[in-house]
């Protein structure tokens, strides 16, 4: 694994930012630690750049934007070793494709390497459909105390036939797994740092045992378990801004939850007096 960082330029005199998701007495922001998976999308990560530039207020300092190439064929990895814009931009390669749940244990091992408790670790698509301008109203839940913040998807621009799969399997594993989450499997989420260490602490890399895009409900599934107070806030999905088609298999990721619920409930049985 090879990572880069490139360090923003301090500015010569100091630029306020305003913060609306921070209470008012909190003078200190905590740093936001982006983890975002990457298959194949140098079509669209210079746009994903180019959004998160268009923000600053979402880099309070010790901030850090962590791309993780997962085996790409492309040039995805080499525009982001190649950057020297103002992002806290890095880097982390895997050698082949292991799909996200290997990305978002490498991203997660990475992001909470020294990272303060009070930190937020966002998650999102790389493919620019995660609606950012979300993102304050997700951070000012975490702020309030929500230990799990998720997009819950309202879909724009989606297929009647994706909608339709993706609200039967959401359906499915909800009734499976106990939960009351309305979107289970969105990249897009707020975690604080605290619960992902925590999660870890627990279960181990078995936090994420599942290879493929399953790997977000069996990671909401732990934590719920666990205790985590989960929130949820409306976020619009729009296909239409990913350039290409979804890396997504619909069919293979349906049995993939089936297997989840099933480990879920085999897992709570053991324990069941």
């Amino acid at each position: 694994m090879s990572t880069i960082a490139v360090a923003a330029p301090a500015p010569e005199t100091p630029v306020e930012l305003a913060l609306p998701w921070l209470p008012p007495d909190e003078a200190h922001p905590p740093p936001n630690v982006f983890v975002i998976p990457a298959f194949n999308e140098e079509a669209n990560l210079p746009r994903l750049i180019a959004d998160l530039e268009a923000r600053p207020e979402l880099f309070p300092a010790g901030s850090r934007v962590l791309i993780v190439d997962d085996g790409s064929e492309d040039e995805t990895a080499s525009l982001v070793d190649a950057y020297a814009g103002d992002l806290p931009l890095e880097v982390i390669r895997l050698d082949t494709n292991r799909g996200p749940g290997a990305a978002f244990r490498a991203g997660f091992a990475a992001a909470l390497e020294g990272c303060p408790d009070d930190a937020r670790v966002i998650t999102m698509e790389a493919d620019t459909t995660s609606d950012l301008d979300a993102l304050p109203a997700m951070l000012a839940r975490a702020a309030a105390g929500a230990e799990l913040v998720l997009a819950s998807w309202v879909m724009l621009n989606v297929s009647q036939l994706r909608r339709l799969l993706s609200e039967g399997a959401g359906y499915f594993v909800r009734r499976g797994l106990g939960l009351e989450a309305t979107t289970v499997s969105s990249f897009f989420r707020v975690y604080h740092a605290t619960v992902l260490k925590h999660g870890f602490r627990h279960f181990g890399d078995d936090l994420i045992s599942e290879p493929g895009f399953a790997c977000k409900a069996e990671i909401l599934a732990k934590l719920s378990a666990l205790g985590a107070r989960v929130e949820e806030v409306p976020v619009g999905l729009d296909s239409s801004r990913r350039i290409g088609k979804s890396k997504m298999p619909i069919l293979r990721t349906i049995l993939a939850y089936r297997r989840v619920v099933a480990r879920q409930r085999a897992a709570r049985n053991a324990f069941a007096p």
